[in-house]
């Protein structure tokens, strides 16, 4: 699962900096960061925050986007709020079978970049919350599926995405321990080199196949993880700078 997140300015601009692209850097700086509800140090999916996501219809300059996949045969703004919160995340082995995601799969794939993910560790009956971010402190690129919503009654247009996980390296597989769930997930994080294949590669030969090169669980010596105050509750401090910084649970054991 993939449902806590950090986005800051700098993560989300990865894409676009990478091409060196100055003037291109300044426009979205000014007209699309202020539309973002960023910079998210913490954001719960489940507020259906606004990143920007770069889409294999426009690779280069992102666009804002809803967190939470709205399907085009949503019908109306109560099926939307009754399915929103299962749209969160797409499991990379049923993107091609889920009604929400198999349009989006084959013709509306994107890139979400971010600084790190949030995961809960259980331990005692109690949750220990861990910040999950690259070694070398780059931003995460993760795989993702959006849609195009129109709303029937207003006209207005929504936007929105879904973060496609898929199986948890080892170093999840020693975080994510939920009693509830068969086995650890975590985002499907690409690979530098798969970034540009999973924009670009055309729409009609993007098959099941294609995924699992793609698509492969991101090595866990590559990672860090340590955990972070509480994410939940009365004594969460909210999105603040310092929410993913190392806090030391003393009962806590984890090697």
């Amino acid at each position: 699962m993939c449902y806590d997140i950090k986005a800051t300015y700098e993560a989300q601009l990865k894409r676009a900096q990478r091409r060196g692209d100055l003037a291109a850097i300044e426009e979205i700086t000014e007209k699309l960061i202020p539309l973002t509800n960023l910079p998210l140090y913490h954001a719960s999916g489940f507020s259906h925050p606004k990143l920007l996501i770069y889409t294999n219809h426009k690779p280069n300059f992102p666009v804002v986007a809803t967190w939470g996949l709205v399907p085009q045969w949503v019908m109306n703004t109560q099926q939307l709020k009754s399915l929103w919160n299962n749209t969160l995340n797409a499991r990379v082995e049923t993107l091609f079978d889920k009604a929400a995601f198999k349009d989006s799969i084959k013709h509306k794939r994107c890139i979400i970049y971010i600084d790190g993910f949030y995961e809960h560790h259980h331990y005692e009956k109690n949750t220990y919350p861990f910040y999950i971010y690259r070694k070398d402190k780059m931003p995460l690129a993760l795989a993702g599926l959006y849609s195009e919503w129109t709303n029937p009654y207003t006209g207005e247009n929504l936007l929105s995405f879904s973060i496609i996980t898929t199986k948890g390296n080892k170093m999840m597989h020693k975080i994510h321990n939920s009693p509830k769930l068969k086995e650890s997930r975590m985002p499907a994080i690409l690979k530098e080199e798969n970034e540009d294949a999973w924009l670009l590669t055309d729409d009609h030969e993007l098959k099941q196949k294609d995924l699992q090169n793609l698509i492969t669980t991101f090595p866990d010596n590559n990672l860090k993880a340590h955990t972070v105050q509480k994410l939940r509750g009365k004594s969460y401090p909210g999105n603040i700078e310092s929410i993913s910084e190392l806090k030391i649970y003393p009962e806590l054991e984890f090697n």
